[in-house]
C-alpha cells in the first residue's frame, strides 16, 4: 500500500473517530438539566418555524392560483371583446337601430381596469380573511376572534377546501361599494367561471374557482 493511500485511510478513520466523539459529546450535553431546557426551547421554535413555513406554502399556492385565474379571466374577457368588436363591425345596414338602456350603457362603460381593480380588492379580502383563519388563536385580538368565529360559522360542505368571501368580508377588508356595478362585475366573473355562488342561511358565498 502506498504511503499516500495509508495517509488518506488514517485521515478518514480519524475523521470518523472525531464525528463519533462529537456525537457522544452532544448526547451527554443533552442530559444536563440547563442544556436540556434550552434544547426543548429550540425544539419548540423549530415547530413554530415549521408551521410558519406551512402557512407560507399555502399563501404561495393561493397566489399562484390567483395569478392563473387572473390570466384565464383576461383571456376570457379578451375573447368576449373580440366577439363584440366583430359584431359591431359587421352589423347589417338593414337592421333597425336599438335604443341602449341605462343598464346596458352602464355595462358598456366597464373597462378592464375597473374589473381588475375589483378583482384585486376581492383578492385583498380573501387574503385578509384567511390570514385570520390561519392565525394562532392565542395571538388574536378580540376583533379578530369575533371575525374568526363568523368565518367558521359561514362555512358549508360546498365551500370546504375552497376560498370564498361574503359581502360582509368585502365591506370589512376593502373600500369597495357593494352596489349595482359591483354585482355586474360579479356576473362577468361568474360568466367567465372565475367565481361561483353558494347560497344558504341567508348568505351568498362567492367561491374562487
Amino acid at each position: 500500500m502506498a504511503s499516500s493511500d495509508l495517509e488518506q485511510l488514517c485521515s478518514h478513520i480519524n475523521e470518523k473517530i472525531g464525528n463519533i466523539k462529537k456525537t457522544l459529546s452532544l448526547r451527554n450535553c443533552g442530559q444536563e438539566p440547563t442544556l436540556k431546557t434550552i434544547l426543548n426551547k429550540i425544539g419548540d421554535e423549530i415547530i413554530v418555524v415549521n408551521e410558519l413555513l406551512n402557512k407560507l406554502e399555502l399563501e404561495i399556492q393561493y397566489q399562484e392560483q390567483t395569478n392563473s385565474s387572473l390570466k384565464e379571466l383576461f383571456e376570457c374577457l379578451e375573447e368576449d371583446y373580440k366577439d363584440v368588436e366583430h359584431l359591431k363591425e359587421n352589423i347589417p345596414p338593414h337592421l333597425p337601430q336599438v335604443t341602449v338602456t341605462q343598464n346596458l350603457y352602464m355595462k358598456s362603460r366597464l373597462t378592464y381596469c375597473q374589473i381588475n381593480d375589483v378583482i384585486k380588492e376581492i383578492n385583498k379580502a380573501v387574503v385578509s380573511k384567511y390570514k385570520i383563519l390561519h392565525q394562532p388563536k392565542k395571538s388574536m385580538s378580540s376583533v379578530a376572534r369575533n371575525l374568526y368565529h363568523r368565518f367558521i360559522d359561514e362555512e358549508t360542505k360546498e365551500t370546504k377546501g375552497h376560498y370564498f368571501v361574503v359581502e360582509a368580508d368585502i365591506k370589512e377588508f376593502t373600500a369597495l361599494k357593494v352596489d349595482k356595478r359591483f354585482h355586474v362585475i360579479l356576473n362577468i366573473l361568474r360568466h367567465c367561471r372565475r367565481l361561483s355562488e353558494v347560497r344558504g342561511g341567508g348568505l351568498t358565498r362567492y367561491v374562487i374557482t
